[in-house]
């Protein structure tokens, strides 16, 4: 196998490389690059990205001057979408091609509904739907959050046929209830008649953002066997949940979707950038490549792994080490479910003030385009 790309090499593995971020410049030729070169499989977008691209570029300003001028009245929520939408579209047409090449596997493109319907599982579905229908592409996933009542929206949503990517998981409880709405959701689609193939769906589980956690609880306990388990855990969290993964889509449960057409949802592992300087920059990238799963990857961190990373399957290794550094975290007094619940609050929080910063920044554009 070629490590001359370590993009190229991964897929080889079974792992998709998809980019976590979108900007309208980007779509003008470079992600075409990247979609035949670097063979990068998908696209994630989320309220932070779209923020930076809209607050930190003039390359919108064509755009809102236009939508204002249309229609002075338009909310900033509908001034946001006039302004995405059309950047997911162009975004799922680059990869219309691999979308059609995998058999509907990968080329998706994923699209968020807004955070403040975090808790509200009938909002979400009604967003979800809403914005499924205003980008009318067959490669788009609607994104929603692991909450429990994005637990609920995720199951209809499936059950509509809609390609939805769950994100903001950290926690395996969390992850094994969103697997198991998934299969629920196909049962019931199946039940009512409907097809369940071609139906694509990613489980976007969390991994650097347990380190910094973990790693500062080690720290305040100050043991050899703490210090020890600095770096470990994010890791050892995505391999047990990626044995859950194998287990669920293995089960005779899922084996009689699966003869219906219906294809597993895989892994995705998000918040793979290293916050900590003291580790290798594609630490969360070459310790997570293995069959049947994504990896959604910011700018920085893909050129990092295409200039020096090294492609080849760990993810399947070592997973009783990976449940023993596990146990060993518990023995030590650490709770990582408790550090994984306030991982998901944070997450949402985050995204929230993320969209209000996108809201202020649209209302100073649309004054500027009015003065």
């Amino acid at each position: 196998m070629s490590q001359s790309n370590p993009l190229a090499a991964a897929y080889d593995i079974g792992q998709s490389m998809w980019l976590d971020y979108i900007q309208k410049s980007l779509l003008d030729g470079e992600l075409q690059t990247m979609i035949k070169e670097d063979k990068v499989m998908g696209l994630t977008s989320n309220p932070a990205i779209f923020e930076q691209a809209i607050a930190n570029t003039s390359e919108y300003d064509s755009d809102i001057h236009a939508i204002v001028g249309k229609d002075p009245s338009v909310s900033s929520l509908e001034l946001f979408n006039q302004l995405a939408i059309p950047d997911i579209q162009a975004a799922a047409d680059a990869f219309a091609g691999t979308y059609e090449d995998t058999d509907g596997v990968d080329g998706m493109v994923s699209l968020e509904v807004t955070p403040d319907l975090a808790h509200d599982a009938a909002g979400t579905i009604a967003m979800g739907v809403e914005l499924h229908q205003r980008v009318n592409r067959p490669n788009l996933m609607i994104k929603v959050p692991g909450t429990k009542a994005g637990v609920e929206a995720f199951e209809a949503l499936t059950a509509k046929g809609i390609n939805v990517n769950v994100t903001l998981l950290f926690s395996i409880s969390r992850y094994r209830e969103i697997a198991q709405a998934y299969i629920r959701g196909l049962e019931k689609r199946h039940a009512d008649g409907h097809s369940v193939a071609r139906i694509a769906s990613v489980a976007s589980f969390f991994v650097s953002r347990v380190d910094v956690s973990v790693d500062k609880a080690l720290s305040d306990n100050g043991s050899d066997a703490a210090s020890a388990l600095k770096g470990r855990i994010a890791i050892a969290n995505a391999k047990v949940a990626y044995g859950h993964f194998v287990n669920l889509f293995g089960s005779e449960q899922f084996g009689k979707l699966k003869a219906q057409g219906a294809r597993p949802q895989r892994l995705l592992w998000a918040s793979t950038g290293v916050k900590n300087p003291d580790y290798s920059d594609v630490l969360y990238v070459e310790e997570l490549i293995g069959p049947d799963t994504v990896n959604t990857l910011p700018p920085k961190t893909m050129d990092a792994f295409k200039d020096h990373g090294v492609a080849e399957s760990r993810l399947t290794r070592h997973l009783d080490q990976a449940h023993k550094d596990l146990s060993a975290l518990a023995d030590l007094g650490v709770p990582l479910n408790e550090i994984t619940d306030q991982l998901e609050a944070d997450g949402i929080s985050s995204f929230v003030d993320a969209f209000d910063r996108l809201l202020s920044v649209l209302a100073e554009k649309r004054a500027a385009v009015a003065s």
